[in-house]
């Protein structure tokens, strides 16, 4: 286990981890229930026993740019019922105590080292957590949403993952060992420190990657087809699809196309459908629009819409924006706006 992973699974003894990053501690359960809701989103908040012996609540909350790193702790046995929690996805990676969690028709219990928890925004979630710690992990909706729809080639909706991530499997300990080092990067940056744009941008990344690629969810099959996983991808297409995102920026040479791959034009057009999913000019315009996402969800505050478009090969703005809408759910100019408030 590494040192990070060892982090993360600290006993009940171990110190409270972003100390410096405090947002609530109060033994008062009303207090704990109004001010963790201003945080999180309103819920419903009781001892499990009547006089609320022992009870006490502590979150700390390090906030970046789409997500947080929070440390969320509870004293005594309290049932927690947030219902659907709708503007974010939570990774709970228990540190100390335990957790029994029910995500819709899903039932699991959370301890340190074994059993961690994904919540969805739109499934209703009720917990029970006894001397609990976790270190939990908010993502913004809209931004995970997108980038699903960036990596299927659908247009953005709902994403809904499987709760249970086993922390003793591969994807479960590189997940774990991740936040880990963002706890422990937050920590050392402490409150007053900052990020750089590109360091943002690469955090975001990667943890987009360790849910997306990583944990299954309502988009996995999509996503498997779409980027030629389904099955072994024969030598000529994995060619076709990589010189088509090296020229996004290019308009479309389909005689290019063959050659670079080998293959004969009408074999192309067979192969995109049936390994893909889409014709080889759908997938071309969703390259586009994913780095149109992505380009304009780090842009600058002076950033050019027309600009970034036409650098990427959108040659019709008109028809550009209403393919951004209808993929990603709003429009470029949204999406640049979210980015600077």
């Amino acid at each position: 286990m590494s040192a990070a992973e060892q982090e993360m699974s600290a006993t009940a003894s171990a110190a409270e981890r972003l100390a410096g990053f405090a947002r609530v501690s109060t033994d008062d359960v009303d207090e704990a229930a109004e001010q963790i809701g201003r945080i999180f989103c309103p819920h419903d908040l009781k001892p499990t026993q009547a006089r609320a012996a022992g009870f006490s609540a502590r979150h700390n909350c390090a906030a970046f740019e789409g997500f947080s790193i929070n440390y969320v702790a509870y004293g005594g046995s309290v049932s927690i019922d947030p219902g659907c929690l709708e503007r974010f996805f939570l990774v709970q990676v228990p540190l100390a105590g335990s957790a029994r969690i029910r995500a819709g028709d899903c039932e699991l219990d959370a301890a340190p080292g074994r059993t961690a928890s994904l919540l969805s925004p739109n499934i209703p979630t009720r917990m029970m957590w006894s001397d609990c710690a976790q270190a939990i992990l908010l993502l913004d909706r809209r931004m995970v949403e997108q980038r699903a729809a960036a990596l299927s080639g659908r247009p953005a909706g709902v994403v809904e993952f499987d709760p249970v991530i086993e922390l003793d499997a591969p994807s479960g300990r590189a997940l774990q060992t991740r936040l880990a080092e963002l706890m422990a990067l937050a920590e050392r940056l402490g409150p007053s420190g900052r990020l750089s744009p590109a360091a943002m941008a690469d955090w975001r990344e990667a943890l987009l990657d360790h849910l997306l690629n990583g944990q299954r969810h309502s988009h996995s099959d999509a996503i498997e087809t779409f980027s030629g996983q389904a099955e072994r991808l024969p030598r000529a297409l994995r060619a076709a699809r990589d010189h088509l995102a090296d020229n996004a920026g290019e308009p479309l040479d389909l005689a290019q196309l063959a050659c670079a791959s080998g293959i004969g034009i009408r074999a192309l057009q067979l192969g995109f459908r049936r390994h893909f999913g889409v014709s080889i000019s759908q997938m071309l315009l969703d390259m586009r629009l994913a780095g149109l996402n992505a380009r304009l969800a780090h842009a600058a505050p002076d950033a050019s819409i027309t600009e970034i478009a036409f650098d990427l090969g959108f040659t019709h703005l008109g028809r550009m924006a209403g393919a951004y809408r209808e993929k990603f759910g709003e429009t470029p100019s949204a999406t640049l706006r979210r980015r600077l408030s």
